[in-house]
């Protein structure tokens, strides 16, 4: 049986553990027990429980940057899990997290477009993303040369009603977000520069 919750500090082992797994695989950032434990309140963990005992079958965070946007971020699912749901249950309970917090969208930055499409998720223009969702960026190794697509979760009428799609090649349909506040532009504590895709002549790669 699944059970989906908010993360808790005896969580943290089976936490960096799952995570950590997936960044020597180099496709998530890895994160520290202090940095984890500084952010726990981000997480949800998806527990399943096996001859009475929980183990972690999944986890996610949902990280807030204004008061109108969050990124889904650590999406982490155990190797024999992936094809249980476990990773679809997390995000729908981010989402409901962040309709409770009566968020205007919802971001994030993924290989695996495919599942987040099945989420309800779009393809975004990722320069129309606030300067704030960089700043994590700024320490990844392919900074320079980001291969991950940018992803969108439109929550309110005010983010549908400030977006506009592109058809590219018949096939692809971009996101293009029009601040919903002009603070979005603006850093006002520090510099923050935006990732380069990595194919330059493409708003963002498909895989």
């Amino acid at each position: 049986m699944l059970k989906v919750r908010k993360a808790n500090l005896t969580d943290v082992p089976a936490l960096l553990a799952l995570i950590n797994d997936y960044a020597a695989r180099g496709v998530m950032l890895p994160r520290t027990e202090f940095e984890l434990c500084e952010n726990l309140r981000d997480f949800t963990v998806a527990l399943e429980t096996v001859n009475g005992e929980e183990t972690l079958a999944g986890c996610g965070a949902l990280h807030f940057y204004t008061m109108q946007t969050a990124e889904v971020r650590s999406l982490a699912v155990a190797e024999n899990r992936k094809t249980a749901g476990v990773g679809k249950k997390v995000v729908q309970a981010l989402l409901e997290e962040a309709r409770e917090f009566k968020l205007d969208l919802v971001f994030a930055f993924t290989y695996v477009v495919g599942f987040f499409e099945k989420c309800g998720f779009e393809v975004v223009d990722r320069g129309s993303l606030p300067l704030k969702a960089w700043k994590d960026c700024v320490r990844c190794p392919k900074f320079s040369c980001c291969d991950e697509t940018a992803m969108v979760y439109l929550l309110s009428p005010e983010a549908v009603a400030n977006t506009q799609r592109t058809t590219i090649n018949d096939a692809i349909s971009l996101v293009e977000i029009r601040p919903l506040n002009p603070a979005w532009a603006v850093s006002l504590d520090e510099e923050i520069r935006m990732p380069t895709p990595l194919n330059p002549g493409r708003v963002f790669q498909q895989r």
